[in-house]
């Protein structure tokens, strides 16, 4: 199976052994676009809350990796097993989804893929959506491993800053990398980390799904030297996940994120608006 998969071919495989159908929805984008499929799933998927139950309480910076103790626990109370076969879907086309997929590849899980379109294109089709419900499963045996290589630290991103090592691909608007734009978070200034380049998520899509693997090698191939060591950022490390798995579409090896992105550096680095 490829990274991402169509909503024919979930369809059509329903019924397969080991599948789990995870519903990762937001409420809406960073930037306020909602959905009118807020309350909609795909029958039989469950829900995984990552704002709730799949993010660090704990942690400084929102949307921050759990720890390999809270994600496992979790896992299992979804009923997901070492061996399942995990397809992950979202209601605003492809937009939470891959930060998910990362997720479980942080944490040594070979089997997951992205519904490409998610939730609006699965409707389009004509399959049947239902009511977002809770629902208690079966507990599962998931086992977690931290891929430590995957999730870069603040402190990698100020050594790169003085000695490059890895480039930087941060996939906020021009206008926020630029510093022409506000960031959403009003006490931040807009701005990029040194040594990084800019390709907004939104150029990898098109009707809410991926770009063909040409498209995206184009895509790529403007902002980024071939043979780069790369490492995805954005606002909140979210965003961050869509531009990666288009590079690996397009034919890229990194999975590295900066978890902390955006946020963490322009905190940490003290860049505030004073407001």
């Amino acid at each position: 199976m490829k990274k991402i998969v169509s909503a024919a071919w979930l369809y059509e495989n329903l019924k397969e052994e080991n599948l789990i159908i995870l519903d990762a929805s937001l409420g809406a984008t960073i930037d306020g676009t909602q959905t009118d499929l807020n309350e909609k799933t795909i029958p039989n998927s469950r829900y995984f809350d990552l704002k709730a139950n799949f993010s660090d309480g704990n942690a400084a910076f929102p949307n921050t990796l759990p720890t390999v103790a809270h994600f496992e626990a979790e896992c299992q109370k979804l009923g997901i097993n070492t061996d399942s076969k995990i397809v992950v879907f979202d209601n605003l086309g492809v937009y939470s989804s891959p930060r998910v997929w990362w997720m479980f590849k942080a944490m040594g899980h070979k089997k997951v893929y992205v519904l490409d379109g998610g939730l609006p294109e699965w409707n389009a089709q004509g399959f049947e959506v239902e009511e977002r419900k809770g629902a208690n499963w079966e507990t599962g045996n998931f086992k977690a491993t931290l891929q430590q290589e995957l999730v870069v630290s603040y402190d990698e991103v100020v050594a790169n800053t003085k000695n490059p090592s890895f480039l930087i691909v941060d996939a906020r608007s021009e206008g926020r990398f630029n510093g022409t734009e506000p960031e959403p978070r009003k006490q931040l200034q807009s701005g990029s980390i040194p040594h990084s380049v800019n390709t907004p998520y939104t150029e990898v899509l098109e009707n809410g799904k991926f770009k063909s693997k040409g498209a995206l090698q184009e895509v790529f191939d403007d902002t980024v030297e071939q043979d780069k060591d790369l490492v995805f950022s954005c606002g909140s490390g979210l965003t961050a996940c869509i531009i990666m798995l288009a590079s690996e579409i397009a034919g890229q090896k990194s999975k590295r994120v900066y978890d902390g992105s955006w946020t963490e550096w322009a905190e940490l680095q003290n860049l505030k608006t004073g407001l």
